[in-house]
This record gives C-alpha cells, sequence and structure tokens, in this order.
C-alpha cells in the first residue's frame, strides 16, 4: 500500500496470505522485512525509500519516504522520558541506578537542549537538578505544566515527582530548587520507575509499575502459584492521580485511578484529551510453566498493549494476560490457568485498545496532534518499543518505532501497526544480544513545530524526526 509519500508493506501472519503490490516491491528494494515470529499480530512495515535526500545518515535509522532524521543530542547519559516546551527548548530525564552498567555522568540528571540556529541539533546543552553526590539517581517521569518542568527524581530509598521554575531566559530554573509535589513513591522490586502525563488542570496521571512479574508467592520461580488476594494491587501496578498545583502530598492507596496495569511506562493523552497508556506483559510463561506451555509460547506470548484508560477500570494483571494468537485475555496459571483455554474472572477485566508481539517493551507513548507529518498521522499513536530481553530460543524483538493508525478516537484495526523507525539496534540480534544493541529507544514525544523526538538509554542519544516530502 502506498500512503502519500510512503511506502507501506502489509504482512499478514498466521497461515493467512502475503499480498504485495509491484510497485511496493520495487520501492522497498532490498530492505529487510521485520522479524516476526509465529503468531505476532499483524504488521505493516514502513522504510525508508529516500534517504539519499536527507543532509545525514538519520543518525543510523531507517524512516518512511519524504522523513529524516537528525542526531538533536548524543552521550547525554541514560535519556528516558522527554518533553519540548513551547518555545522550543527540550528536557529529558536521565537515569542511573541497578538497570544501568558503568560510571555515572557528573552534574544534575535533568537535561536542557536548545538549538539555536534550526539545524536540528542542540548547541546548548545544560544539566541541572540534584547530582549523584546528592543522592540522586535521576528518573523517567518528566512534563511540563503552566511554565514549571515537573520530574521524577530520587534513589534507591526514596522516590519523589518535584518540579522547577523554569526560565526561558536561562533554560533552567530560576530559582534553583525544586518543590516536592509527591513524595513516598514505591521504589523497589522489578518495576521502580514513575513515568507521568500531566491533563490541562494540572492532574499528574502516574505510573507505579508491579513490584513483580505475576504476583507468584516466589517471584519468578518454577510453578509459585500466585497471592491470593494480590495485596500488591494496593500499592503497585496501575495509575495513581495527584493533583499538580499542590505541593507535599503523599503517595497513599486512595489515589490510585486504574489498576491491573502491569507496567505503564508509555502513558499520553490524545488530541480529545483521552488518557492512554502502554503495558508491558507479563514475563515466563514457558520458564514458570513448562507444563503447560512450550519454549515457542514463551517466546511469543503474551501481547505488549496499548490500553484506553478509565478511571476505576481494571486491566487484569495479575489474573490475566492476553493472548495475542487469541486476541483475548486468559486466566493466567498462577491463578487456575491451563495454558490458555480458561478466562473466568479475564471475561470482566478490560482488554486493550491495540496490541504488538510479546516482550518488545513500549516505553514510550505519543499522539501525533501537529500538521507537518502527512495526514495519515493525524491522531495516531507513535510508541517507542526499548527491546526484548527474554524472547529466546529466538531473536529478540523491538527497538522500533511502530505507529498505530486511529480514526474517531480508536485504532483502525487493534491487530495492525506500521514499523515507522527503526535500525536503533545497529543490526540482527541473538537470542542473547538484547544487551548488545547500539540504541534502545524509550522517550517519545512532540514538538510544537509538529516534530517528533526520540530518545535512548542505551546510547544516551535524542533523535529530531521531521517531514520534508518528496
Amino acid at each position: 500500500m502506498i500512503y502519500g509519500n510512503k511506502v507501506v508493506r502489509t504482512v499478514h501472519l498466521g497461515g493467512r496470505s502475503l499480498a504485495f503490490t509491484a510497485a511496493a516491491i520495487a520501492l522497498i528494494g532490498c530492505v529487510k522485512s521485520e522479524g516476526t515470529q509465529s503468531g505476532d499480530s499483524t504488521v505493516a512495515t514502513s522504510r525508508n525509500a529516500g534517504t539519499t535526500a536527507c543532509p545525514s545518515d538519520n543518525g543510523g535509522i531507517t524512516l518512511p519516504n519524504g522523513f529524516c532524521a537528525t542526531v538533536f543530542a548524543d552521550t547525554i547519559g541514560h535519556a528516558r522520558h522527554i518533553v519540548v516546551a513551547p518555545n522550543g527548548d527540550v528536557y529529558v530525564n536521565t537515569w542511573s541506578g541497578p538497570y544501568y552498567q558503568g560510571p555515572t555522568h557528573s552534574g544534575g540528571f535533568l537535561v536542557a537542549l536548545r538549538d539555536t540556529n534550526n539545524d536540528g541539533k542542540a548547541d546548548i546543552i545544560k544539566r541541572f537538578g540534584p547530582d549523584a553526590a546528592h543522592r540522586n539517581g535521576g528518573g523517567t517521569g518528566i512534563g511540563l505544566y503552566k511554565g514549571a518542568l515537573y520530574a521524577e527524581e530520587g534513589d534507591t530509598t526514596a522516590k519523589r515527582i518535584v518540579r522547577y521554575a523554569i526560565s526561558s531566559d536561562s533554560m533552567t530554573p530560576t530559582p534553583a530548587t525544586s518543590q516536592v509535589v509527591v513524595s513516598g513513591l514505591p521504589f523497589n522490586g522489578d518495576h521502580p520507575m514513575h513515568p507521568f502525563a500531566i491533563d490541562a488542570s494540572g492532574n499528574i496521571f502516574m505510573n507505579v509499575g508491579s513490584a513483580t512479574n505475576s504476583c507468584q508467592v516466589k517471584n519468578r520461580t518454577l510453578e509459585s502459584p500466585g497471592h491470593k488476594p494480590c495485596t500488591e494491587l494496593q500499592t503497585r501496578a496501575g495509575i495513581w492521580r495527584y493533583d499538580g498545583n499542590k505541593t507535599n502530598q503523599r503517595f497513599s492507596p486512595a489515589e490510585r485511578y486504574a489498576t491491573g496495569i502491569r507496567n505503564a511506562v508509555g502513558i499520553a493523552f490524545d488530541g480529545s484529551g483521552q488518557l492512554h497508556s502502554t503495558q508491558h506483559g507479563r514475563d515466563q510463561l514457558y520458564d514458570n510453566w513448562p507444563k503447560l506451555y512450550t519454549t515457542d509460547q514463551g517466546q511469543n506470548l503474551p501481547a505488549e498493549e496499548l490500553l484506553n484508560i478509565e478511571q476505576g477500570g481494571d486491566y487484569g494483571w495479575p489474573f490475566c494476560y492476553f493472548d495475542n494468537q487469541q486476541a483475548k485475555l486468559v486466566l493466567a496459571p498462577e491463578y487456575g490457568g491451563d495454558g490458555g483455554k480458561a478466562v473466568g474472572e479475564c471475561s470482566t477485566k478490560k482488554g486493550p485498545a491495540a496490541y504488538f508481539p510479546a516482550h518488545w517493551a513500549p516505553d514510550g507513548l505519543a499522539f501525533y496532534t501537529g500538521s507537518q507529518f502527512p495526514a495519515h498521522y493525524k491522531d495516531g499513536a507513535f510508541i517507542a518499543f526499548h527491546g526484548s530481553w527474554n524472547r529466546a530460543p529466538g531473536p529478540q524483538g523491538g527497538y522500533n518505532v511502530v505507529f498505530v493508525p486511529f480514526a474517531g478516537g480508536k485504532a483502525v484495526d487493534p491487530a495492525k501497526y506500521e514499523v515507522f523507525a527503526d535500525g536503533f539496534a545497529g543490526g540482527p540480534l541473538g537470542p542473547d544480544a538484547n544487551d548488545k544493541a547500539a540504541h534502545r529507544p524509550t522517550g517519545i514525544t512532540q514538538g510544537p513545530d509538529g516534530s517528533l523526538y526520540i530518545t535512548d538509554d542505551k546510547g544516551g542519544r535524542v533523535w529530531k524526526v521531521t517531514y520534508k516530502g518528496t
């Protein structure tokens, strides 16, 4: 198919036919197809058919025809989420801690970037906020509201959301001190990050990821049953709401907004103000339950998800997971599941708005509301996939940015997506090669001019993607 200037190849999996037009094949040429596995959802893959029109190599990534990328910044630390101010200044939260190896950079973990000559590259870079010497380890969450920058920060014993008054003259806070908005955030266990989104009224919708993989009595252990009840849900595995206009709030179960979400790292509003998040699907179905699942099922189940977040909604974790081969929620083995047949209480849980191959790790989410890109992208969702670590014996997957077309506030087809940006890993990865990827997409956001910014927490790179046309 051809959308405007973009060539799109649609691959129908699961025993269905492969249909390509001769023109599309000619334009795609010898570009490598996306590595999909048995049981993956239908994929539409976009590839750059016109990189020679771009002034550089797009920072090593491939894009659809008519799009170009510049390396906006590089080696700035483990770059997590990103926001852009109305004047074009870019802010990135970087992270340290047990997820990363090597020395911590000097200076604060918050990075301010400015491009003064409009060449797509930041020529002013400033750091601020507490540094490692002040027991800070940075964070993931970052946002802007009423001229203030909100960010997650803290160490292994205390996490909090703070805000800084930003001066457009200096790019950095004036004064340099921050105010605590929410303190006492959970920090232990498997998912200690706190990404968030802020609405027009200043409400902060914050992810609190699960402390475990599937609420087992013994986490990630062979045939260990699930806790009944899963008391972890009182303070983890959901989205919490706080008031960004207030200071000195403290985390508690009372502010829980939605539950049953294992880890909503990507969280964003669409153009109508509806809240959405991604969900990291659970791990180790085969490893922990080899009597119920094959190695192929462990590799390809469950789906990663894009959720439409509703107040009071229950999205199923840990009792359920979304089987992308059957396209439905099924009962988890820790709670009486039989390998994907039984549904049980999962019939009452909320399923995804769209779904993707297993273990790709969706870490960034942005809805396109600008006018720079072709109309095909209007109101659709861009998702940054950090890449897998547990798709053995198959090759690792993800490490890309995909696009999901929306119409009327819903995904056009929940099982279809387009690979928008690829090549971050630097080449094919084997079953044990996730740590060998050159770059791992993490954060994604739209700038005021309609450009797209993508962060990488492996190499510390930030790309700026613009549409040049053909």
